[in-house]
């Protein structure tokens, strides 16, 4: 199984979602953050069955909450490039590719 890394905005924009949930609700942030795990270790697992977005870039759906993980598969290792909000522009993060 590869490694996976975030990018470090894609890192912070997580974080910042995470709060925004916990200060909805307590306990939401740590849901949030769990169900990002999830994914990201289905990812880790099967990097090739999410859709293509982007030429090599993929997406992966993260269950319960409108967001997605934008990747990309490489040699060594995974890339989490973006953890975008599905009402956010679809094309913010490609400046980080």
């Amino acid at each position: 199984m590869k490694t996976l890394r975030f990018h470090p905005e894609a890192q912070l924009e997580m974080v910042e979602s995470a709060r925004f949930y916990e200060a909805q609700q307590v306990g939401l942030g740590k849901h949030f953050l769990e169900a990002v795990r999830s994914s990201t270790q289905k990812i880790r697992l099967f990097p090739s069955i999410y859709q293509h977005v982007d030429g090599k870039i993929r997406r992966c759906c993260v269950e319960r909450f409108p967001f997605g993980i934008v990747f990309r598969e490489n040699d060594d290792e995974i890339q989490v490039i973006a953890v975008v909000h599905f009402k956010r522009d679809p094309d913010y993060w490609k400046k980080r590719v």
